[in-house]
């Protein structure tokens, strides 16, 4: 948590702070009943976030062959021992009608026709034993962001804050069991810190994967909820466990690309520079085994020969299916001079998912009372050590949902409160873009070397000892000098990487997403790895789920 200076800034309150403005985020804010006046904060443009880039789908048991009880099994099988039972069990119970929330939102999902799907058509991701992927053609996340900004703009009760960055999460001290006032808010745009207090405080501002040097996230991934959670004083959970997506696009004209699961899921393959299949010696699913599996073949495969990249290639499939299933990633490769339809693309795993986070219930509720923690950046139990895919987009709609019925049936106490204001008198100094610019790339490239999908004891020391200098480093820097929006969020990602290197080096085993050489073995037994700040309240180290 900041320090609470002095002198003055804007002020603002509303009934319902939402820090995030994408699926989980805007889920909430619609979700909330009319009479409380809500605020809706986004980095950038409202719908500018990961949502937006979303390619594949949303799972949900929509068709008479599937059943709850397999998509269920299908979780906790991908979660390798460590999904919390009730959350996965809670969040796929739900998603049926989370789906038909969407499509009466007017979400246009693809179609088929096929009564046994509702008229949907269903495709399937890895570790899916059904299809059970509901989308819409391969952008399924702009389908849905799009849709919610509308009916988001269009609410008379919801307040937009555009370009805007949370500093930090104003606490209450002084109260016997603390609890969340609000947040500082940096206009990226003017530099006025806008002080806001509520009643009730969302952290939705998705993971943190721009810790690494190469992600299929867009840069406003800085790990922003999790860091200022954890300053404020909340248990973080499982931060070891970063998924690397198998299939970004490697070329140099369009870093971070995603090429969806689902063209393995109907049918791509994975091949090396030869030509020559390699999935089938690594799991008996293959192309559709489990992303951390997959990403680690490609990873060791690409070591083995030497290569920059290994290849996808869906070109045996007729090219009208292609351009109709896939025509957002098909589009894209054309304008780059790659035509999937005729020729395999060319692909490297990229960080893409962040399956630990900000420690809450099944209601959103975090260790600070009036804070929540939705999508990404909460970790509910549901992805355990390893998400499956098309879960992601479920958990923000079904907990979206559930943390806007808690909070409406609070009792909605009167602001009344004086918050601290922000201190604007701190200087610049000239060189400070140099100094975030210089630290920014050296931390995500030491993660990605030392901290990445295959870790060693001698890896994460060296990344430790490495870490601590640049924390306390930007730590004085925080506390002398104005505070710029890509310095706030190379605190951010600073404060996340610690967690990810503290959290790898307390598990002794491989396991899910986290795999150590030094512990190539799974341990008996699964246990979350949940870190405590110093500054929080006298937990149990154990989830609260």
């Amino acid at each position: 948590m900041a320090t609470a200076p002095t002198s003055s800034s804007l002020n603002k309150s509303f009934d319902v702070l939402i820090i995030g403005s994408g699926a989980a985020g805007l889920t909430c804010a619609l979700h909330l009943p009319d009479h409380l006046q809500v605020a809706v904060v986004s980095k950038g443009e409202l719908a500018g976030g990961s949502t937006l880039y979303a390619q594949g789908g949303i799972s949900a048991v929509l068709d008479q062959g599937d059943s709850l009880a397999s998509h269920i099994a299908d979780t906790l099988a991908a979660g390798d021992g460590l999904c919390c039972a009730k959350a996965v069990e809670f969040a796929v119970t739900e998603g049926p009608e989370a789906v038909r929330w969407l499509i009466n939102q007017g979400v246009p999902f693809t179609s088929a026709d096929n009564s046994q799907s509702q008229g949907l058509h269903l495709t399937r991701e890895g570790g899916h034993s059904h299809r059970r992927v509901i989308h819409a053609e391969d952008r399924t996340g702009k389908a849905v962001e799009t849709t919610l900004e509308a009916l988001t703009r269009a609410a008379s009760n919801i307040h937009v804050f555009e370009h805007h960055l949370a500093i930090d999460l104003i606490v209450d001290d002084n109260d016997i069991d603390n609890k969340c006032l609000g947040a500082w808010l940096l206009d990226r745009q003017s530099g006025v810190v806008t002080t806001v207090a509520a009643n009730a405080t969302v952290l939705a501002c998705g993971g943190a994967n721009m810790v690494y040097r190469y992600s299929s996230n867009p840069h406003s991934s800085t790990g922003d909820g999790i860091a200022m959670a954890w300053r404020a004083g909340c248990r973080i959970a499982n931060m070891e466990f970063m998924q690397f997506h198998p299939t970004c696009l490697y070329h140099p004209s369009a870093r971070g690309f995603l090429l969806t699961e689902a063209i393995r899921g109907e049918g791509g393959k994975l091949l090396l520079s030869n030509g020559q299949r390699f999935m089938d010696a690594y799991h008996p699913q293959a192309e559709l085994a489990p992303r951390d599996i997959v990403a680690r073949a490609i990873d060791a495969e690409m070591k083995k020969a030497g290569d920059e990249h290994i290849w996808l290639d869906i070109s045996h499939r007729d090219a009208d299916f292609i351009r109709s299933h896939f025509p957002g990633v098909y589009e894209r490769c054309m304008e780059l001079g790659l035509d999937m339809t005729k020729e395999p693309l060319p692909v490297v795993p990229a960080a893409h998912y962040t399956c630990g986070g900000v420690l809450t219930d099944l209601q959103g509720r975090t260790d600070l009372p009036q804070l929540y923690a939705i999508g990404e950046t909460a970790s509910t139990g549901l992805h355990g050590a390893n998400r499956m895919a098309s879960n992601s987009l479920l958990e923000c709609i079904v907990y979206g949902r559930a943390s806007a019925q808690d909070i409406s049936r609070r009792p909605q106490q009167p602001l009344t409160q004086a918050l601290p204001q922000w201190d604007d008198s701190r200087v610049t100094e000239e060189d400070e873009a140099v100094v975030v610019s210089h630290n920014w790339h050296e931390l995500r490239k030491l993660m990605w070397d030392y901290v990445g999908i295959v870790r060693s004891n001698n890896r994460l020391e060296r990344a430790q000892n490495r870490l601590a200098l640049l924390h306390k480093e930007i730590e004085e820097y925080y506390a002398s000098y104005h505070v710029s929006p890509d310095f706030i969020e190379l605190r951010n990602l600073m404060q996340v990487a610690d967690l990810i290197v503290k959290s790898a080096t307390l598990r002794k085993e491989s396991r899910g997403l986290h795999y150590n050489r030094d512990y190539p073995h799974k341990r008996d037994g699964a246990r979350a790895t949940v870190l405590t700040p110093p500054n929080s309240a006298s937990y149990d180290n154990s989830p609260s789920w």
